[in-house]
């Protein structure tokens, strides 16, 4: 199921590097792409020998901060030749002026210059809808993160690059679970509601290859071992 749930990170491109180099990876995001709390390291797993994943994502991070704080030049000095890009948890209100965007305006233009600047150097970004928070309501998955996943969704479509839509794709999963087998998600120690679950059992559902041309991706060969 682990293997199946993160190869929807891994579906699409075809790379034509030499077998020789080693393919850069690079990570952007908040806390729910990082290593020790998100589906970053899980991510790289899958890669095989020829391919490298460096994960510049941090907690706490929205697509404004991530700019502010650096963090953004830092992905883009590493050079990397695709860069996945997933913002949304910390731009919703109530995180303050120096993290919050609006879905409409400063969020969709945020990621746009992402993607400009990433094919500025020559690197393929791929936007990623934040995964959704485990919160119900009457039942159902509240979504209150929506309105930033249908703006990546659309600057995607924009600026013709690749979309992974973990946003619906989680909702949907933990929709059709229900609330008791979803709670199983959470790490030792803590209650339900964390947006992602730990690293041996990830709330990302199963996936099948998009069907616009455009947008397909074939990562690196898996490893065996992973």
């Amino acid at each position: 199921m682990l293997r199946r749930s993160l190869l929807l990170l891994a579906l699409s491109f075809s790379i034509s590097h030499a077998d020789e180099t080693r393919t850069r990876i690079a990570l952007a995001g908040d806390s729910t792409v990082t290593d020790t709390a998100g589906w970053g390291a899980a991510f790289a797993k899958l890669l095989g020998p020829n391919a490298e994943c460096l994960n510049f994502a941090r907690g706490g991070q929205s697509s404004k901060s991530f700019r502010d704080t650096g963090n953004w030049k830092k992905v883009i000095d590493s050079k990397p030749a695709y860069i996945l890009i997933q913002f949304g948890h910390n731009d919703m209100p109530g995180k303050g002026p120096e993290r919050e965007t609006d879905p409409a305006t400063t969020f969709p233009q945020n990621l746009t210059c992402f993607i400009q600047e990433a094919r500025a150097i020559g690197a393929k970004p791929i936007l990623v809808t934040s995964l959704a928070r485990r919160t119900f309501d009457k039942g159902k998955i509240r979504g209150e993160l929506k309105p930033w996943a249908d703006a990546a969704a659309k600057v995607a479509t924009e600026q013709q690059v690749p979309l992974v839509d973990l946003f619906t794709r989680s909702v949907d999963l933990h929709n059709k679970l229900g609330i008791a087998e979803s709670d199983t998600f959470n790490p030792p120690g803590k209650d339900a509601k964390t947006p992602i679950a730990p690293t041996s059992t990830p709330m990302v559902p199963k996936s099948s290859p998009p069907s616009s041309p455009q947008n397909s991706i074939k990562w690196p060969p898996i490893s065996p071992s992973s």
